[in-house]
């Protein structure tokens, strides 16, 4: 119950809890995946597009061309 005489101290508030920085943890971890998944997407459709490339050319060994 709260003490309604202005000049007596109040209850103490409680403490805050601790601070933690899971969310920020996960947040980098996700940011350094979705970083990883892009570069490796980028990588896959880049060799497909020199291989379409290559065939679209009239090439026909266009499975070992770099």
């Amino acid at each position: 119950m709260r003490n309604p005489d202005p000049w007596q101290p109040g209850e103490p508030e409680p403490e805050p809890p601790p601070t933690t920085r899971r969310g920020a943890v996960i947040g980098f971890i996700m940011i350094v995946i979705l970083m990883g998944a892009g570069l490796l997407l980028t990588h896959i459709l880049g060799g497909m597009a020199r291989v379409q490339d290559c065939a679209l050319s009239g090439r026909s060994n266009c499975a070992t061309n770099p």
